[in-house]
């Protein structure tokens, strides 16, 4: 018997766009399927991949993830040309895709990729449908996060002393 390989890693996400939540509100998340090369795909699994600086895009009626970078691997072979910033299409159905491209139309809305995933061994892609914030936004929430920080301190503190 053929012993199947098992991906079980501990989390699942392995690729996280942190500047995402910084930088924009995210009103919805959906999750789509890339289309992606074999070398691409050994890249991703040996974590050679960023995605903080990449957008997803609408052209003619299919939905890409553009300015993504995916490093090919020092072992992969030097017959094929290697693009690590091309544009790789995602996988969804003509309703969510009209729904998205409704919604990008509106003033304000753009896609934004949020992480990438395992599931079972197929490559996911969580994207956000968000707006953008302003500076007033921002410092609005890093008040609201070192308050946060600052009451758990206290509360620890008066723990102590009783």
């Amino acid at each position: 018997m053929l012993n199947k390989k098992k991906y079980n890693l501990k989390s699942p996400i392995f690729c996280i766009n942190k500047k995402a939540h910084y930088h924009y509100f995210i009103e919805e998340v959906f999750q789509s399927g890339l289309v992606l090369k074999g070398w691409e795909i050994k890249s991703i699994r040996s974590g050679k991949i960023n995605i903080s600086e990449s957008y997803v895009n609408k052209f003619s009626h299919e939905i890409y993830l553009c300015n993504s970078i995916i490093q090919p691997l020092k072992t992969a072979s030097n017959n094929f040309v290697f693009d690590s910033t091309r544009k790789r299409k995602l996988l969804l159905h003509k309703n969510e895709i009209s729904y998205l491209s409704i919604k990008i139309n509106e003033i304000g809305y753009t896609l934004i990729p949020l992480s990438l995933s395992w599931k079972k061994s197929w490559c996911k892609l969580n994207f956000g449908l968000a707006r953008g914030k302003n500076k007033i936004d921002k410092r609005e929430e890093d008040k609201k996060n070192s308050w946060k920080k600052d009451k758990l301190r206290i509360l620890k503190k008066t723990k102590i002393m009783c």
